[in-house]
């Protein structure tokens, strides 16, 4: 694919056509997912807890997602490369300077900012300081209780209707204080038709996204089933890659065990 830029993605949701982001935390996964024909190529601050097998998302350290953001950076060649902030830099009033170091050391192309919809200033003051902004909204853990709606690590909670207006104003705050792109968490298949009706740039979703947004986004483990407890119990995914592991590993240590050549060497 050639190589994918802001006004092309703008082009894709004015054509109709789908857009596509992949999560993604080391140089040969982001390889994968841009030859794959990613458009946008997410560095989550899920890794912490996906990756790395921490308890909890807000462990994650700016330092730390600035390495990952590097390598992931280096695997892309087409794709755009947006990178998460971690939980503290938008709260404490230091969004700028994050962007900025984002951009600046590690090449990406925008950053995404959690919960942007509490902070419309800070979108306006990355967006002008030069940093493209992927805005995030919607019902998370966090907005859940502000919203008071019961929600579900497991299940999570679909926007309800009677927040439709709420949600499309948001959306368009967004939009008008400069975010390229939004990232509509638990949309539903109601109050995520109306959002993408109501703004001009791209809306993705992941968890609680649907074909009714203007994109998707997917984690690349979860999208193919590499996750230990996969070994066992098969995933609803495209592939069980954790199963694939495990068989391939077992295989080479019974080998170094029976005293045969490792394979590959």
């Amino acid at each position: 694919m050639s190589r994918m830029t802001l006004p092309k993605l703008q082009a894709m949701k004015a054509a109709g056509e789908k857009s596509v982001c992949i999560v993604a935390w080391d140089y040969h996964m982001a390889r994968i997912a841009d030859r794959a024909g990613a458009d946008i190529v997410s560095v989550g601050d899920s890794v912490g807890v996906n990756l790395w097998g921490r308890p909890h998302p807000l462990e994650i350290r700016f330092d730390e997602l600035l390495v990952v953001a590097k390598a992931v950076r280096r695997g892309v060649a087409d794709a755009l490369v947006s990178c998460d902030f971690p939980f503290g830099p938008l709260q404490t009033g230091h969004a700028v300077p994050a962007a900025v170091r984002l951009a600046k050391e590690a090449g990406v192309d925008l950053v995404k900012l959690d919960g942007a919809a509490d902070f419309p200033e800070a979108v306006e003051a990355v967006t002008r300081a030069g940093v493209p902004v992927f805005a995030q909204f919607g019902i998370t853990p966090q907005t859940a209780l502000k919203y008071g709606i019961a929600y579900s690590a497991a299940e999570g909670a679909f926007v309800p209707d009677e927040l439709l207006d709420e949600m499309v104003d948001e959306a368009r705050r967004l939009e008008s204080a400069g975010a390229v792109a939004l990232n509509f968490t638990n949309s539903g298949p109601v109050v995520g038709p109306a959002v993408v009706e109501a703004v001009s740039i791209p809306v993705l979703g992941g968890f609680g996204g649907g074909p009714w947004l203007d994109g998707r986004i997917r984690m690349s483990t979860a999208a193919i089933g590499y996750n230990a407890k996969f070994v066992d119990q098969e995933p609803h995914t495209y592939a069980n890659v954790a199963r694939v592991a495990y068989d391939a590993i077992a295989e080479c240590v019974a080998d170094i065990r029976g005293g045969r050549n490792i394979r590959g060497q």
